[in-house]
């Protein structure tokens, strides 16, 4: 049976001040870190056994090859991993303030222009399951069309489709409304959504979750998942919704802790022999949930995104 999850997006480096409480003018010390939401689903769902590929693009320069062996020691399928030699890989620098507030710069590189005619169509087909979780793939074009045309055709093909918009403000600022209107059209075409409480609101325009989840499944959403923290997950399919409360755990970073729920539950739901099926079934759907906030709240207990995630022996 294929068990096959494609995550779409950006893969990146990360750029991490070490310094205390500074910006980034006055930073002096910086650890690199793999980087990219997509990256991190991907590395989710082959640690727990799955098969994941990643699709993106990465300059060819030493941090694209960083990047490649990286997802590659996590047993990531880097088959559809292009390199540009027009680009450079895209780098994010951030320093974390003491109110909690981060400093910031993003320089985007080669995960901007990927093109349709580079995308290995027949590869992509034989995704049972696609993810479109990337932070920066609706920024503009060529990536911005190209991306919701893969969607369109998985949509027609049949194939399931998850989607996390993954906003942040720093990229939107200024154009959260061309955020809203993609968002809106991505989450018509996608079984599966899962957003953050303040995505939610943004993208639905209402503050009453019960109307915001509504919104989204008239929109065509067939399940929409809403990260709480640690009040855990609200889950609706439509016809039923409730909170799954998360585990407690002493938070020390919660860097990937989203992307490791959409991996656990997209690892969950390629074992099945009809993910759609599923996530009408309240029970099953229920104790899916149940597994991923587990493991959001795990990563959460260390520091870094992929390298926080756990075994799946430690969930179990």
């Amino acid at each position: 049976m294929n068990h096959t999850v494609v995550c779409i997006g950006e893969l990146l480096i990360d750029f991490f001040c070490v310094d205390v409480d500074v910006s980034l003018v006055d930073g002096q010390n910086f650890q690199k870190q793999a980087g990219g939401a997509p990256a991190n689903v991907c590395a989710a769902i082959s640690k727990f056994g799955g098969h994941a590929v990643f699709c993106g693009k990465v300059g060819n320069d030493p941090f694209g090859h960083f990047l490649k062996k990286t997802l590659e020691d996590e047993n990531v399928d880097t088959s559809m991993l292009m390199f540009d030699p027009s680009h450079p890989t895209t780098l994010a620098f951030v320093s974390l303030k003491a109110n909690g507030e981060r400093d910031f710069v993003f320089n985007r590189g080669a995960d901007g222009f990927i093109t349709e005619a580079e995308i290995n169509q027949d590869k992509l087909n034989e995704g049972k399951i696609l993810h479109f979780g990337s932070a920066t793939a609706l920024l503009e074009d060529p990536f911005q069309s190209t991306y919701i045309k893969m969607m369109n055709k998985a949509q027609q093909q049949g194939q399931f489709i998850s989607f996390d918009p993954n906003y942040r403000l720093n990229l939107w600022e200024g154009n959260v409304e061309a955020f809203i209107q993609l968002s809106r059209e991505c989450i018509g075409l996608s079984d599966f959504v899962k957003v953050s409480d303040e995505e939610l609101e943004i993208i639905s325009g209402v503050k009453d979750r019960k109307q915001a989840t509504t919104f989204f499944h008239q929109l065509g959403a067939k399940v929409v998942a809403v990260t709480l923290g640690k009040d855990g997950t609200l889950i609706s399919n439509g016809q039923y919704e409730e909170i799954i409360p998360s585990i407690k755990v002493n938070s020390i970073d919660s860097t990937g802790a989203g992307d490791a729920f959409v991996g656990a539950t997209l690892y969950q739901l390629a074992k099945l022999n009809d993910p759609i099926h599923a996530l009408q079934d309240p029970k099953q759907l229920k104790e899916m949930i149940e597994f991923s906030n587990r493991v959001g709240a795990n990563v959460c207990t260390k520091v870094g995104a992929i390298k926080a995630l756990p075994k799946l022996e430690d969930v179990l």
